[in-house]
């Protein structure tokens, strides 16, 4: 039997998953999970690296105590945030990518590239914290005058682990720096923003071994946690899905990328899958529900929220994409300034959240089938939010899709099907 080990970090938890296969299943384990999140330090947010490379190797290390051979290892975690290198040594801080550095600089480099030439060059949709924009801020603050290397979060932990810097294709795409057609860096424009070029290696696609960790394999899965989660949904065809957590990434796969006006105008990004566009959107997600929880009621199970939320009949709802709700003082406040007054009782402000995520996602289907010209029967949503039968019913009713919900750690799944692929 062979045994392969994803490590699967997102914005709020990682996880360890030891996966195998039965009968041509792959069959998972959860080994070892810790708790992540932004920290806000000196008025800015930053990712602890410490802390994440301290969890992620204290996990290999149970995991090689339950099962001391093991084939290959990976990680992925959410896109866009990265640790600068001087050599060996990390440029402080790490930047989160909700802290809010690139609000000064995304109109300098629209006026270097106008944002409808980007997206015709990218197809990456537009959000403030793009890497592209977080780079320029770093070259405005000089961070970048002593940086040999960028490293996506992924790549950095693993050069962490096996000593080899490398830069992977799917994550790569959240940059906003990768020409849709060639799928390489677009280096006019990373001239035309004056960054530094040496920065922009070669791109390794999943599936790539680049070094070993203790005696196992270190690959490169689709190292952007979306794509390895859209490689582990069981889809029958190419059909919709949404990858359900902190951030809700609605899509579908495509072959060939869009960048038209009316693409870039719904905000539809073409993202790195394998052998395939992931064509999706980025919804607020449970990030609204997670913050009211916090505020509200941090000691009541979800279970109860929702069972709550479902018997309330406050039927406002809000554009849940507004950015006043990206990285609000108060979730609550946030809410009721959208709103024409606030609900009477904590369970309404639930309801409102879930019943506009509903609303978006519905905009979104709409959108995708106007844009591709394909319609769709189905959805399958995967993820944390695929365990809520009441969201899951109400995306149904709005949509008009089957919705195929699945509970399972579809990222981890793609993640170990890659290696799988990758080592045998």
């Amino acid at each position: 039997m062979n045994y392969y080990l994803a490590v699967d970090i997102g914005a709020s938890s990682g996880r360890h998953m030891l996966g195998w296969k039965e009968d041509g299943k792959i069959i998972t384990r959860e080994i070892y999970r810790f708790p992540n999140g932004a920290d806000e330090r000196g008025g800015v947010l930053t990712w602890d690296i410490e802390a994440l490379l301290s969890h992620v190797k204290h996990g290999i290390d149970e995991a090689l105590k339950e099962c001391p051979e093991i084939s290959s290892l990976s990680i992925d975690t959410w896109g866009v945030d990265y640790v600068l290198m001087n050599g060996e040594k990390e440029i402080s801080p790490c930047y989160a990518y909700r802290d809010t550095r690139t609000e000064k600089v995304i109109p300098e480099v629209h006026g270097i590239i106008p944002f409808n030439e980007l997206y015709s060059r990218t197809g990456i949709q537009f959000q403030p914290f793009n890497t592209i924009y977080q780079l320029y801020a770093d070259k405005k603050a000089a961070r970048l005058e002593l940086a040999t290397d960028f490293l996506m979060m992924p790549e950095y932990l693993l050069y962490k682990l096996c000593g080899v810097k490398s830069h992977e294709y799917t994550n790569a795409t959240t940059t906003g720096l990768i020409d849709a057609k060639t799928g390489k860096y677009d280096m006019g424009i990373v001239k035309a923003l004056g960054l530094p070029e040496g920065l922009f290696r070669e791109l390794s696609q999943p599936g790539t071994i680049i070094g070993e960790y203790r005696g196992v394999k270190c690959v490169l899965c689709a190292t952007h946690d979306t794509a390895s989660a859209v490689e582990g949904i069981p889809m029958e065809g190419d059909e919709i899905f949404i990858s359900s957590g902190t951030w809700s990434l609605l899509g579908a796969k495509i072959r060939t990328p869009i960048t038209t006006t009316a693409s870039m105008e719904a905000n539809y990004a073409n993202e790195g899958g394998v052998n395939y566009i992931c064509y999706l959107k980025n919804i607020m997600g449970m990030w609204l529900v997670n913050c009211l929880r916090s505020e509200l009621c941090p000691d009541k199970s979800f279970s109860e929220i929702v069972a709550e939320a479902e018997a309330n009949h406050f039927d406002h709802t809000v554009n849940a994409d507004d950015k006043v709700f990206l990285l609000p003082d108060s979730m609550k406040a946030a809410f009721d300034s959208q709103l024409p007054h606030p609900p009477k009782c904590m369970a309404g402000y639930f309801r409102c959240a879930y019943r506009s995520l509903a609303l978006s996602y519905k905009k979104a289907v709409e959108e995708i089938e106007h844009i591709t010209g394909k319609t769709y029967s189905s959805i399958y949503i995967v993820g944390g939010g695929a365990k809520n039968n009441f969201l899951n019913r109400l995306t149904e009713e709005l949509t008009g899709k089957k919705v195929i919900a699945l509970p399972i750690e579809a990222t981890a799944l793609g993640n170990l099907k890659i290696q799988m692929e990758a080592v045998n």
